[in-house]
């Protein structure tokens, strides 16, 4: 009896364990923000540098180059923000419909609100992958996300 209830008790705080590691782990898997910004849709990230007017004032311009986005070959991310000061830039890349790991490169500051940094997407079997690359600012009115949607593979 009393090793049956040491058992149940183990149990009990390993899953207590795993709950408080994955809080504590999950804003480094998930996007944080404070306020979210939403791109035109229509923008084509494959095509052309993306661009969304910030709350509160203030421009967010993402880029990619060489254009289309290429898979599993390195390639380079700018991101232009005017009107806000910001101490800190990420891109959060993400498959819409598949899991594709952590990818989320830290950008470097150029100055002058430019940001730049290096990108590679795993491939995917499938051929065409629909992906969201979030934008993480850190600005002194807290953080904020803006989430750009592509497709690569397929004429993407």
């Amino acid at each position: 009896m009393k090793k049956k209830l040491l058992i149940d008790l183990i149990g009990l705080l390993l899953i207590a364990l795993i709950v408080v590691v994955g809080y504590k782990l999950s804003p480094l898997l998930l996007p944080q923000a404070d306020l979210v910004a939403h791109p035109d849709p229509g923008c084509d990230l494959q095509r052309q540098a993306c661009a969304v007017e910030l709350p509160g004032g203030g421009r967010a311009e993402l880029l990619a180059a060489p254009l289309p986005i290429p898979m599993v070959k390195p390639f380079t991310v700018r991101v232009r923000v005017s009107g806000l000061r910001v101490s800190a830039v990420e891109v959060d890349f993400a498959g819409i419909d598949m899991n594709m790991g952590l990818n989320r490169p830290q950008l470097v500051a150029e100055g002058d609100g430019r940001f730049v940094g290096e990108a590679t997407l795993p491939v995917c079997i499938s051929g065409q992958m629909d992906w969201q690359a979030t934008v993480l600012l850190t600005t002194e009115r807290g953080r904020m996300a803006l989430p750009y949607r592509f497709t690569t593979g397929g004429g993407g």
